[in-house]
């Protein structure tokens, strides 16, 4: 299960998540004040953004494939493993054709951040392993 503490998922009041290995917490949050909308995260000190219509994509991938999928959460600069969330959220066959992440450097990791959101949102299950963890979708 998620852990939500607070939040709407604003800006001014953003959802507070943890990873699905439940190690880290970080605020998420939609930003619609630019085109494209961004699914702003924020660990720390470092923000990272991916298009917001990550979440309605990703939750069609997953609808697709009938099946959990590993995330195969990676860093930009490292490769990520054929058949994980990570390949797919940079595959140039997925509907964006390439990287959802917007800011070079910062474009990886789509696995650690954005299934939480879908979890909070009813739109997926996902594991919460210490590693190794799996998602698949929720019919909606």
């Amino acid at each position: 299960m998620h852990t939500v503490t607070y939040g709407s998922g604003t800006p001014e009041d953003p959802w507070k998540l943890k990873t699905p290995s439940q190690t880290s917490e970080y605020l998420a949050w939609r930003d619609e004040s630019e085109k494209p909308g961004k699914l702003v995260v924020q660990v720390g000190s470092t923000k990272l953004s991916y298009q917001l219509r990550c979440i309605g994509d990703l939750h069609a991938m997953l609808k697709k494939h009938r099946d959990w999928m590993p995330l195969g959460t990676a860093d930009e600069g490292k490769s990520a493993a054929e058949g994980t969330v990570e390949a797919w959220a940079r595959s140039e066959s997925n509907p964006v054709g390439g990287y959802y992440g917007l800011r070079k450097g910062y474009r990886g990791r789509f696995a650690n951040y954005v299934p939480p959101v879908l979890e909070l949102l009813g739109l997926a299950e996902v594991e919460h392993g210490a590693r190794n963890n799996r998602m698949r979708a929720i019919a909606g």
